[in-house]
């Protein structure tokens, strides 16, 4: 287990990221926007201006629940309510509020929930996607009270001019902490009914949505893109090459169990249930995402595409695949992957390699796990370990596509 100790005065906070097992040891559960962040906050709480008045607080992004945990020390009798698009970091957040006996007075929201009423203090960790960012900047415009305030902080590398310009567009004014540790503090606040009017004339519309050509996918698929959605606006290169290289129709048993496993919107199970939609097979898709944008964008575009097939699909928020054994013990005939080099702003494997193995657990026997993957990741020799060999479908400039069967 790896466990680190998050010190802010004098609250000593013990955390991890999640899942422990699958991270590396160097990995800590926040970083210094976390830091910078929560002794802000410190300082708030020991002001004389402020402190009865922050009661309810809304958390937007917490990675691992540094700062959830921070905010249920410091102001005890706060409800907190953690906004994110996460699953991952929604059990991240419950995890370390249990190692630290902070669980009481947290309630857990999507990112595509309403806002609750009558916030007093809203808590931003910038994410590093600004369209989600602008979602969530025009929640607040639109749904909070005026003059509610708003404390958000990032590391410099996420802090490009397009982060104040936002700020600026739907809250106004906008002011800045010094940087410290490579990280800085905005604050701001949101906005009255007429900067509110004007805010709101001016939104970019989320989601939004893009169709392919029948080059690229067969058929022309048209696909809605909720903000935190991965290339939104194109099929990302993967995914242009798996489309080439979806396992050959009739292929599949009669009746098969497929996942798109890190769906994003759904665009590779998609793309298998138009072409099926006209054979003998009963094709039942599973789309798989730790994001509620994506799970959402992935149901949309489903019923915009293929809707008498609704009722064939599922759409789950998981981590990899453990949703998947809870509400489908386990099975399924093929996987298909495209799956995701980094968690939240660090680069690692783990995430992928996690997928390899609950799609080689969830597999009947004879099954296939199809991945689409940049060339110089050593995916090939981690689907030995796990399957005990594995095939090359595919090879391009940068991508391959390989294949491992479940003996």
């Amino acid at each position: 287990m790896i466990m680190t100790e998050f010190q802010v005065g004098e609250i000593a906070l013990r955390l991890r990221r999640f899942p422990a097992k699958q991270q590396h040891k160097s990995l800590q559960a926040w970083d210094s926007a976390d830091e910078l962040i929560a002794n802000h906050l410190l300082t708030v709480r020991d002001s004389t201006q402020v402190s009865p008045e922050v009661q309810r607080i809304a958390l937007f992004n917490d990675e691992f629940g540094a700062l959830c945990c921070v905010c249920r020390t410091l102001f005890p009798d706060a409800q907190v309510h953690v906004i994110t698009d996460s699953i991952v970091s929604q059990l991240g957040c419950a995890q370390n509020l249990n190692t630290n006996r902070l669980t009481d007075h947290v309630t857990y929201h999507s990112s595509l929930d309403t806002l609750p009423d009558k916030l007093t203090l809203n808590i931003i960790k910038i994410p590093r996607t600004l369209a989600l960012l602008e979602y969530q900047l025009g929640l607040l415009s639109s749904q909070c009270a005026p003059a509610t305030p708003i404390i958000a902080g990032a590391k410099l590398t996420a802090l490009p001019a397009g982060v104040f310009k936002l700020f600026e567009r739907y809250c106004g004014n906008v002011t800045t902490s010094l940087a410290k540790k490579k990280s800085r503090l905005l604050f701001s606040q949101c906005p009255d009914a007429q900067s509110r009017a004007a805010s709101l004339a001016s939104q970019a519309p989320y989601p939004t949505v893009f169709t392919t050509s029948t080059t690229e996918t067969g058929t022309a698929l048209t696909l809605v893109n909720h903000a935190n959605v991965f290339s939104r606006q194109s099929l990302d290169i993967g995914a242009r090459i798996m489309l080439k290289h979806l396992p050959a129709q009739h292929s599949l048993p009669q009746t098969a169990n497929v996942i798109d496993l890190g769906c994003g919107n759904g665009v590779l199970g998609i793309a298998l249930l138009a072409r099926e939609r006209h054979s003998n097979t009963a094709l039942r898709l599973h789309f798989v995402d730790e994001s509620y944008m994506a799970i959402a964008s992935a149901k949309a575009s489903v019923e915009k595409n293929v809707a008498e097939m609704v009722g064939n699909c599922s759409f789950l928020a998981s981590n990899c695949l453990d949703e998947y054994d809870v509400h489908h013990n386990g099975q399924a005939d093929l996987v298909l992957c495209n799956p995701p080099f980094h968690q939240q702003n660090t680069l690692t494997e783990h995430i992928a390699r996690q997928m390899f193995v609950d799609a080689h657990r969830v597999l009947t026997s004879g099954g296939e796990l199809r991945v689409v993957a940049n060339r110089h990741l050593p995916y090939g020799e981690v689907l030995k370990k796990i399957f005990g060999g594995f095939s090359v479908v595919a090879s391009e400039k940068k991508f391959v596509i390989l294949s491992a069967i479940k003996r």
